[in-house]
């Protein structure tokens, strides 16, 4: 017979296990949900250089309530999520510019990972939207302060607009911002690897040597997130970077005449060999591309070793892309991290046989923006298009037949731009508005409250090969406040976007296995309209002298501290007593003899010595009208100074 206190004991015994297990299975099973996926793209380019692309996605199934615990997931970005709302959000630092030309303006590549130098952010919110600004301004606040960067400059009415369908089609709940002076540099780095599980300590992520990183033309960190109740929060988190490869092989000469390739390997490009995966990381792959220019001159089999070139290690797998003209358009070879560790080290790389020439696939129209004009008082900005001869492959180049192109161009207060200005130049004659412009939206600017916002639907007959468009705009003046501390430099516009609707840059890969999930490749097959960034434009500005208030102030302090000094001599003088005092010393006869003669003789006045003591008094009545005249003239100064500024 088991007393009733110890079958309490088993009851409650065998209870707390059974919680303990239902717990162990649902913190099992949410790690589980969690994903995280490592991926690295190597691709060589013409102009001697290399690619390299690194792509990490992490995965988080949606919160039953706010607050759970992470497991791989970074607990600060699903806290931001929840915290302001957001249903889509990327923030962008890059340093340099893509170049459109030489490294192709006509794929995933470039379409989705060419950002403008400095910091962009821009951001979807799932809030009503009269909430929205609020909300902006606490979330660049905490950007901020998490990647370490000055975001929070976003945070003003005049740094940031709400674009409706130049920038990305929405319902009025986007905000878009732009720093383009904003420095790049390890500190904003660091946090951004943080947020993986396995920081830079292992996996692909080991790769990345701060030297090697930030010596390259070109390299732009970014974070991407969607969160939906039905999918939970998805992070991209990508590295683009164009290296020169570090070797002496592409200066050699080859026989045949013409100059080799640059031959290069992971040790040359990062300064170190990939020894393994992250532990936690469900895939990680490394990939090497192959552009259609090689591919067309390799044949249509391209294997890892053939009379062009050899790749250092075979790969595991061969995958022909094909893009939306079902066109194979460039060769994937990729590697399985999996199959290697410390002691057999990836080292893939590529060695040139012959020397060869290829050219990039550019868009449809390199756009380019400069300035025009000259003076303090006003200029014009104008944005070119330049054909690319790319109209006959791809469309109907008929009479009837049209390229479209949306432009997207936010401009500061400060840079007010007349709208009703804009002139059309197609192929150096003038057209009208309404032959161009298909369709307009413009957000005038306001002092010190908004900045211009001008979207435009253009279409270019197929047969176009350059078309101009100016805006002419005057220069505003800044309150000294206003000014940045290097102000003679100019005024930075942030880069104009321009996207052609018609033209995607999607690519598919028919011969991939339905198992054989890659997030990188994934975003390759999304419809992805082709689109590019202008340069940042310099706008130089009316500058006060800034050293006019240091000699206002610095002369002020000087009367001032003259004023007050006499004035306290004269208060705390006692003449009266002093004149006892020298009379019983016996020498004030001496000392009446000599002031006045030193004062005449310094005037150019005759001066009795029998009359020190009258003159005595009169020159103390001129000194104190002398002083009183001074404090006027200081107390007039102050005013104006303090009423000016």
């Amino acid at each position: 017979m088991v007393p009733p206190s110890t079958a309490r004991r088993l009851c409650s015994l065998s209870l707390l296990l059974l919680l303990l297990g239902a717990a162990a299975s649902a913190t099992a099973d949410a790690a589980a949900a969690e994903e995280f996926t490592e991926e690295l793209l190597l691709r060589p380019l013409p102009d001697r250089k290399a690619l390299a692309h690194f792509h990490f996605r992490s995965s988080a199934p949606p919160a039953s309530a706010a607050g759970r615990h992470q497991h791989l997931f970074p607990k600060a970005i699903s806290q931001l999520v929840q915290k302001f709302h957001i249903s889509e959000l990327e923030l962008s630092f890059t340093q340099g510019r893509w170049n459109y030309e030489q490294w192709g303006g006509y794929d995933p590549m470039s379409t989705n990972n060419a950002k403008p130098p400095g910091v962009e952010l821009w951001a979807v919110f799932d809030l009503p939207l009269a909430e929205i600004d609020a909300t902006w301004k606490n979330l660049t606040h905490t950007l901020s302060g998490l990647f370490c960067a000055s975001i929070n400059f976003l945070e003003s009415s005049t740094a940031f607009s709400a674009p409706r369908w130049g920038f990305k089609l929405n319902e009025g709940n986007l905000r878009y911002g732009a720093l383009p002076r904003e420095a790049v540099c390890t500190e904003n780095l660091t946090p951004w690897l943080k947020l993986l599980p396995c920081r830079d300590k292992a996996g692909i992520a080991s790769l990345l040597y701060r030297p090697s990183v930030y010596k390259g033309y070109y390299h732009s960190q970014k974070l991407k997130l969607k969160s939906s109740q039905s999918l939970g929060i998805i992070l991209d988190q990508t590295l683009t970077v164009v290296l020169q490869p570090n070797t002496l092989s592409g200066k050699q000469l080859h026989p045949t005449g013409g100059q080799l390739q640059p031959s290069w390997s992971m040790e040359h490009l990062f300064n170190r060999k990939l020894s393994g995966k992250c532990l936690v990381s469900k895939s990680s792959r490394v990939f090497v591309e192959l552009e259609k220019g090689i591919v067309d001159k390799a044949g249509s089999e391209v294997s890892w070793n053939n009379d062009l070139f050899v790749l250092s290690t075979a790969p595991d797998r061969s995958l022909k892309e094909l893009d939306n003209l079902e066109v194979q358009s460039s060769s994937l070879y990729e590697y399985d991290v999996n199959n290697y560790n410390n002691d057999k080290p990836l080292n893939v790389g590529i060695t040139w046989k012959l020397p060869l020439i290829w050219s990039c696939t550019r868009a449809p129209y390199h756009a380019s923006r400069f300035l025009m004009g000259s003076g303090n008082e006003r200029g014009s900005i104008a944005m070119s298009f330049l054909s690319a001869g790319l109209d006959k492959q791809l469309v109907d180049s008929s009479n009837d037949c049209s390229i479209k192109a949306v432009v997207f161009q936010v401009v500061p207060w400060y840079v007010k731009v007349y709208y009703h200005s804009l002139e059309v130049f197609i192929d150096g004659n003038s057209m009208a508005i309404s032959e161009v412009v298909d369709k307009i939206h413009v957000t005038p600017s306001e002092d010190k409250l908004l900045p211009g916002t001008m979207e435009m639907l253009l279409k270019f007959p197929c047969s176009m090969q350059l078309a101009t468009l100016t805006l002419d705009f005057d220069k505003g003046f800044l309150h000294i406040d206003e000014y940045p501390p290097d102000a003679n430099q100019g005024f930075d516009i942030p880069s104009a976007l321009v996207s052609f609707p018609e033209f995607n840059s999607s690519r598919s890969y028919p011969e991939a296995d339905p198992l054989f999930v890659s997030p990188l490749l994934e975003n390759f097959k999304e419809d992805g309209v082709v689109k590019s960034y202008t340069e940042v434009l310099l706008v130089p500005l009316t500058t006060p002298d800034f050293s006019m208030p240091y000699n206002v102030i610095t002369f002020t302090c000087t009367v001032l501290a003259l004023y007050f000094g006499s004035l306290l001599n004269a208060l705390r003088r006692r003449i009266g007593e002093e004149e006892r005092v020298l009379k019983k010393a016996g020498i004030l006869n001496k000392r009446q003899g000599l002031i006045p003669l030193l004062i005449a003789k310094l005037r150019g006045q005759k001066v009795n010595p029998s009359e020190p003591e009258s003159m005595s008094r009169a020159s103390l009545a001129r000194s104190k009208l002398l002083l009183k005249v001074v404090f006027v003239a200081v107390v007039a100064i102050v005013f104006h100074y303090l009423s000016n500024s």
